[in-house]
C-alpha cells in the first residue's frame, strides 16, 4: 500500500529505533531526562529561540502557547482555515476560554497587516481585547504553501505594534524554509513562539517542540503539566526526535516527489491539480463526475491512500517513507482508477 494520506504515517527508521533503545533517561517532570534536555537545547538552537519544550503533539503545543500568551476571555486573531481553527476541536475555547476572530488570509492563508489593524480590539470596560495572533506556515489547508519570511514579518509587526504577541503554528515550518531556501530562523525570528512537529516530514514516531523565551517556556512547562503532558522517562521518544532534527535537508526530496506526483496527475484532463510548493498535493476531482469518497475507495483498492480534503478535493502528502518508484506507481494507479 502506498500511503499518501499524511506525512504523519512515517515509521521510525533503524537509527531512530536504536536511539530509542539506547537513550539515557530520567524523570522529565523533574527536568532530569538527559536525552530530552539535549533535544530541547538543540531544537532551541535550530529555531533561534532561548528555550524549548518537548510536547507529545503539535496540537498540545499550539494550545499550551495560546494558554500562556493570553488571559481568559480574550480574543485570538487566526486565519479562518488555519489548523488551530479547523482541526483542534475548539481547544482555544475549551482549554483557555478564548474567543476566535477569524481572518480571511486569501489563497496563501496569511492575514495582512491591515487586517490585523482592523480586527484588533482594545481592552475596555466592555471588551476583553485581543490577546494573541496565530499564524501558520506552511499552511496546511491552502495546500502546504510556504509563506515568505517578509510576509510573516509584516503581519507580526502589525500585531507587535499593538502589543499583541504572535504564535506560529510551524508544524511544517522546516518544509517552508527548505522550499524557500532560507534559514528557518528567517521565519521564526519574527514571532514570539513557534511550534514545530518532529513527527511529520522529519520522521519521528512522536513529538513536537514549542519554542520561545525562557520566561515563556517556564510558564509553558507548567501549562503542559496542567494539560496532562508531564511525561517521565521520555528519552525513549526524545531519542528519535534528535535523529529527526538531522533530517531537514531530506524534505527537499519530499517536495520533489510532490512535484512529480502533481505533474503525473495533471496529465489527466479531468483533474485540476494545484502546483505544490512543499509536500502536499491538492487534486480537485469535480470534473470526473464521481464523488471524492468513491474515488478514494477505488484508489485504496488499487493500493494508494489519500485523504478527503473538501467536497471535491483529495489531498496527497509525500514523505520519507515513499520513494520515486512509489510516486510513479501511484500516478499509474490513479490513472487506472479514472479510466
Amino acid at each position: 500500500m502506498i500511503d499518501l494520506r499524511s506525512d504523519t504515517v512515517t515509521t521510525p527508521d533503524d537509527e531512530m529505533r536504536e536511539a530509542s533503545r539506547t537513550a539515557a533517561v530520567g524523570d522529565d517532570v523533574y527536568g532530569e531526562d538527559p536525552t530530552v534536555n539535549d533535544l530541547e537545547r538543540r531544537a532551541a538552537e535550530a529555531v533561534g529561540k532561548e528555550a524549548t519544550l518537548f510536547v507529545p503533539t503539535g496540537t498540545m503545543g499550539n494550545q499550551v502557547a495560546a494558554r500562556v500568551h493570553t488571559e481568559h476571555g480574550q480574543e485570538v486573531l487566526a486565519e479562518r482555515e488555519s489548523h488551530v481553527v479547523k482541526y483542534e476541536l475548539g481547544g482555544l475555547a475549551q482549554h483557555s476560554g478564548l474567543q476566535v476572530r477569524m481572518l480571511d488570509g486569501g489563497p496563501r492563508g496569511i492575514p495582512t497587516p491591515e487586517q490585523v489593524d482592523e480586527e484588533y480590539v482594545e481592552e475596555d470596560a466592555h471588551r476583553p481585547g485581543t490577546g494573541l495572533l496565530c499564524l501558520e506556515n506552511t499552511h496546511n489547508s491552502k495546500g502546504g504553501v510556504a509563506i515568505a519570511p517578509e510576509k510573516v514579518a509584516d503581519t507580526a509587526r502589525a500585531a507587535h505594534d499593538l502589543d499583541v504577541p504572535v504564535h506560529l503554528d510551524g508544524a511544517r515550518v522546516f518544509n517552508a524554509a527548505v522550499a524557500l531556501d532560507v534559514p528557518v530562523t528567517e521565519i521564526t525570528d519574527h514571532v514570539d513562539s513557534v511550534m514545530f512537529c518532529l513527527s511529520k516530514g522529519l520522521g519521528a514516531p512522536i513529538g513536537s517542540i514549542l519554542a520561545g523565551s525562557e520566561e515563556f517556556v517556564s510558564r509553558a512547562r507548567r501549562t503542559r503539566k496542567l494539560f496532562g503532558g508531564g511525561m517521565r522517562q521520555v528519552g525513549v521518544i526524545a531519542g528519535p526526535g534528535q535523529c529527526a532534527l538531522e533530517n531537514v535537508a531530506d524534505l527537499a526530496t519530499d517536495h520533489e516527489h510532490a512535484r512529480l506526483l502533481a505533474a503525473g496527475l495533471a496529465e489527466r484532463p479531468e483533474l485540476a491539480v494545484q502546483e505544490p510548493e512543499t509536500n502536499i498535493v491538492l487534486v480537485d476531482v469535480a470534473e470526473t463526475g464521481t464523488d471524492v469518497e468513491t474515488i478514494l475507495e477505488r484508489c485504496r483498492e488499487a493500493g494508494v491512500l489519500g485523504t478527503k480534503f473538501g467536497p471535491t478535493t483529495i489531498r496527497f502528502c509525500t514523505h520519507r517513507d515513499v520513494d520515486r518508484g512509489d510516486i510513479e506507481a501511484a500516478v499509474d494507479a490513479v490513472a487506472g482508477v479514472l479510466a
